[in-house]
């Protein structure tokens, strides 16, 4: 059994041995670096924009989590980091060309819709457009991997069908992480570990440039959270959040869908895991009570949280918690094989489940703790009243 546990200290190699030059670490570093110190300083400046043209967030129901107005085109911060650090390190050929002007797209629509509240159809055929932009570049994900283990064919080769499939693709995840932005520093912190571990993975499968790209996503991220932690001074807002979601679904069209084997096909899901496991529970709970799917609600899973008696900041840790597993889950079949994968994903979780009965049994004491000092609080108060009595 010890034999399939996945070997951290051999994973670490891999990555070391497998980063290319030094001067290709040294631009990720360099990327990281230089987009978290754009972000951080133009943070102040978005705040100040924000608030002048009337970009707030102004709590209308109760999906929200804030009292008070609050700033919400911080990701316009991210934006400007990110972009920074891509243009000054990364080679630029026309797939990533596609790629940013989609994303200038998709920013541009989410400073609109931070400001003017859009509705959600013109939005969307935004959005597809946006996705076309970058797919017509040559952002394509041309063959899948059949993850059928019993085939002949280890393939599924698109085709015609690549075009509509990858927008598809681009489009799905944009709307995830825009849909888990919810409580305060999680879409940004889901995003920076999702960004980091695939910054991992290009490293271990020699993609420098792709890893300097997903360096300075990760950095824009880490920039902007200061801000964006619980209580949070400013939100990202749709353009943060929409942006971060098509660069993450662009890059793994890049990347981790043109790996080998069952990976490419698998990879992707575990490092986007947590938006498109809400995202999908989202729509078929929406359409299961005749809803229309993309009508806003508050049964997103930090709304269950936050209703099982969860704090916004410990809400927030879970799912911290959730997507760093995902994370790691894939940068160990990457770097290993699929049954350690398999191993290390079980042991996550079955170390997530007793943490969480062991803090639910915690809580449950110390509510069962409350109610018997209020009642006997009452009790007391009760014979008082009946000795003056």
């Amino acid at each position: 059994m010890l034999n399939n546990l996945p070997d951290v200290g051999g994973i670490a190699v891999a990555v070391l041995s497998k980063a290319g030059t030094t001067l290709g670490m040294r631009h990720v570093l360099f990327a990281l670096l230089l987009a978290a110190v754009v972000s951080f300083a133009a943070t102040p400046l978005v705040k100040s924009l924000s608030v002048k043209i009337g970009a707030m967030d102004v709590p209308k129901d109760g999906r929200r989590m804030h009292d008070h107005p609050i700033p919400r085109m911080g990701g316009l911060a991210i934006f400007f980091g990110f972009m920074v650090a891509v243009l000054m390190l990364v080679p630029m050929d026309t797939p990533r060309q596609g790629m940013l002007l989609g994303a200038v797209v998709i920013v541009v629509l989410g400073v609109l819709d931070d400001k003017f509240a859009l509705k959600a159809g013109p939005k969307f055929v935004v959005q597809i457009i946006a996705a076309l932009i970058t797919v017509l570049a040559g952002n394509r994900i041309d063959v899948l991997s059949n993850p059928n283990f019993f085939s002949d064919n280890p393939y599924w080769s698109l085709g015609v069908l690549s075009i509509p499939f990858t927008v598809i693709w681009i489009v799905a995840v944009t709307n995830a992480v825009n849909l888990i932005d919810g409580l305060d520093g999680l879409a940004c912190g889901v995003s920076t570990i999702s960004a980091s571990s695939m910054l991992i993975i290009a490293l271990i499968v020699t993609e420098t440039d792709v890893a300097v790209i997903m360096a300075a996503l990760a950095g824009a991220c880490i920039g902007f959270l200061p801000y964006n932690f619980n209580p949070a001074k400013i939100f990202m807002g749709d353009t943060g959040a929409t942006f971060l979601g098509f660069i993450m679904a662009v890059m793994s069209v890049q990347g981790m869908f043109k790996m080998a084997g069952i990976i490419s096909f698998v990879v992707p899901f575990l490092v986007l895991g947590l938006p498109i496991f809400d995202v999908s529970f989202a729509v078929i709970r929406r359409v299961s009570h005749g809803q229309n799917p993309m009508k806003p609600d508050r049964g997103h899973v930090h709304h269950r949280l936050i209703d099982m008696g969860f704090s916004q900041k410990q809400a927030v840790g879970v799912l911290y918690v959730v997507s760093a597993i995902l994370g790691l889950s894939a940068v160990v079949l990457t770097a290993s094989s699929a049954l350690r994968a398999m191993v290390f994903l079980v042991a996550m979780c079955i170390a997530g489940a007793i943490a969480w009965h062991v803090f639910l049994s915690h809580e449950n004491h110390l509510k069962q703790q409350q109610q018997q000092r209020e009642q006997e609080q009452s009790s007391g108060e009760g014979k008082e009243d009946a000795h003056h009595g």
